[in-house]
């Protein structure tokens, strides 16, 4: 009796142990907090602190997934030696682990990747190549089918980002035609939803255009196949039943009985194949009218580019030889200076941006104070911001609201109202409204004033890319900006961020 109280006490002990071992430890667990609310210096930090107490406890897999979320915290700040200074580490710490050969393969797999991700931003073709082929090698050896999925999708995205195009629709044919013979339809529509996203945060048209192509003719495909096995089940199913009873009964009622029963099933099976062509062909027709839709989108975004190296190329030069005092030459130069703010913007809103703590209620004050000499005559200027602090990227913040508060000095007429508000909407929800008295925007232009270039304008009177400039600069905070349809005394604006 003794004996077997032991083992049961011994297997609670050991079910325990393991329990907790699966548990995120309170570093990694303050890490994700610190990352969820967009602090990444102190997220880094605590990452790598998190990796180093796992290696510590033997606890290699888990070390090695709290690296791999500091690194992109190195390099997208351009740190790339520290980047590459922990991998080595990490590679160091998985070279005298007892784990086994697959095990060992799989993380050396994840490492790779995270290098050939650092040498893909930096553009260096040949380094990426060189961990394409190590990622092959390590996904090989660790026989696992999800990590060689993998990497035919990052082989896919080398090939189309330095423009090898073919080698990349042979490397998505090889894995679609790998998971769909595994009927895995599901997956392979993720995977081309992954590419096309990825193609589009990071520019890439081409991967873009390729990966819809690719996605359209295999959905075609897929969804024809899919109908030809529920079609083919169905008649089974038939055969199936068509059988039993004819070996269970012999009456001729019965087998009145089947062939009633058939003639159902198949008029059943009419209407079902009828009905499945029908979504088929409006499922292809919606889908080519997505495609144009696309391509005419990638086109003007192309044109767009094409417009704006064209106005820095050749307006600089000649620009800098002008007087400057002159109003036009100013507006010039003022135009120049937006267009290359605004297509900055663009080309980096997918890279984060630092925050810092403010003090609200002293940093609203002080944007208002910056207007109140440009008011017009009685008009009224106040604060609402409470007396507390909020993290905030200061300098994109400053620049929406001053340029909101400088045109509501312009419009709001004599003896009118501008107030500066700061509402907290939630845990991680924060607004800052500026609202003027006065003539309000119409409802069908309130879209048109953030979008740039929609009309020719006199640029002594503006160029009309103010708006826009602060709408992308919300966006890339995250957040938005956006006119406040309910408020009918004047306009107001509102800036929405994630606190």
């Amino acid at each position: 009796m003794n004996k077997k109280v032991f083992i049961f006490v011994m297997s609670v002990l050991m079910s325990c142990v393991s329990v907790c071992a699966q548990q995120k430890s309170d570093l990694q667990q303050r890490a994700e907090q610190e990352a969820a609310k967009g602090m990444s210096i102190s997220a880094r930090a605590l990452w790598i602190q998190a990796y180093k107490d796992y290696v510590g406890k033997g606890q290699l897999a888990q070390g090695v997934e709290c690296a791999l979320k500091a690194t992109p915290l190195y390099y997208r700040e351009n740190l790339y030696n520290e980047a590459f200074d922990l991998l080595r580490g990490v590679d160091a710490h998985i070279a005298v682990s007892k784990q086994s050969s697959a095990v060992k393969a799989s993380l050396r797999y994840a490492v790779s990747k995270e290098r050939m991700s650092m040498y893909l931003r930096m553009r260096k073709s040949e380094r990426v190549k060189e961990y394409i082929e190590q990622m092959e090698k390590w996904s090989s050896e660790s026989g696992d089918e999800d990590l060689k999925n993998d990497f035919l999708y990052h082989k896919a995205i080398y090939y189309y980002t330095f423009g090898k195009t073919s080698e990349g629709n042979e490397v998505v044919k090889e894995m679609t035609v790998k998971m769909t013979a595994a009927k895995d339809y599901k997956k392979v529509d993720e995977v081309f939803k992954t590419l096309i996203a990825g193609g589009r945060r990071s520019g890439n048209a081409n991967m873009v255009a390729q990966a819809y192509d690719n996605y359209i003719a295999w959905k075609d495909s897929a969804s024809a196949k899919i109908l030809a096995e529920e079609t083919g089940a169905l008649k089974k199913q038939i055969a199936a039943h068509e059988n039993t009873i004819e070996e269970k009964d012999s009456t001729l009622a019965v087998r009145q009985g089947v062939i009633v029963g058939l003639s159902i099933l198949a008029a059943i099976l009419a209407v079902v194949l009828v009905l499945g062509a029908l979504v088929l062909l409006r499922f292809i027709a919606l889908t080519r009218k997505q495609k144009k839709t696309i391509a005419r989108l990638n086109e003007n975004n192309a044109l767009k580019a094409s417009f704006i190296s064209n106005i820095s190329a050749q307006l600089t030069p000649t620009l800098q030889r002008l007087d400057a005092q002159q109003p036009e030459v100013k507006a010039l130069v003022d135009f120049s200076d937006h267009i290359q703010t605004l297509s900055q913007l663009e080309t980096t809103v997918d890279e984060s941006v630092e925050v810092e703590d403010v003090q609200l209620a002293t940093f609203c004050e002080g944007l208002m104070d910056q207007v109140r000499g440009k008011l017009n005559r009685d008009v009224e200027a106040t604060v609402d911001a409470p007396k507390m602090s909020a993290s905030i990227n200061k300098e994109y913040v400053s620049h929406i609201l001053l340029h909101l508060l400088r045109n509501a000095a312009q419009y709001t007429p004599a003896g009118g109202h501008i107030v500066l508000a700061f509402k907290k909407r939630g845990a991680h929800k924060l607004q800052f409204l500026v609202s003027n008295t006065g003539s309000s925007i119409p409802e069908e232009k309130r879209e048109d004033v953030f979008k740039p270039f929609l009309e020719v304008k006199d640029l002594t009177t503006g160029d009309g890319l103010g708006l826009p400039i602060c709408k992308q600069m919300a966006i890339k905070m995250n957040g938005d900006l956006d006119i406040d349809p309910e408020f009918t005394k004047g306009v107001r604006f509102v800036l929405h961020l994630q606190g």
